[in-house]
């Protein structure tokens, strides 16, 4: 992607429908969505799908939301470190987190750090 697409991109930050365009074709852009847009689940689901960093950008309403964290940790199991407190200490999230990254075991609460099932997941 180069510059000139980026500023398009950038001008056209808060229409749903140029930017959800634009991330079925690059994911990442997403960043470049406007406040309202990055709280905006459709947005936020469709970049996750295969962009899990994602959820760094994502409106704190959504951090919190077990569908869009479920998506995100899937593909990028570390970025379970910007989910609510409340999902982390979600033993069904916690296993898909640190099935897909065992460093995501760092980032749980100190409850699922102790579940032995999760431990053993991480190699503890």
């Amino acid at each position: 992607m180069d510059d000139e697409e980026i500023e398009k991109i950038k001008e056209n930050c808060d229409n749903k429908e140029y930017m959800m365009d634009a991330i079925k074709k690059v994911p990442w852009v997403a960043c470049y969505a406007s406040e309202r847009l990055l709280n905006d689940k459709e947005i936020i689901l469709e970049s996750a799908k295969s962009d899990g960093q994602i959820l760094y950008y994502a409106s704190e309403r959504l951090r919190n939301d077990k569908d869009v964290v479920r998506v995100a940790v899937e593909n990028k199991g570390i970025i379970i470190k910007y989910a609510s407190y409340e999902l982390r200490d979600n033993k069904e999230i916690a296993e898909i987190a640190v099935n897909q990254n065992k460093e995501a075991y760092y980032f749980l609460t100190p409850r699922l750090k102790e579940d032995e099932d999760i431990k053993k997941l991480a190699g503890k």
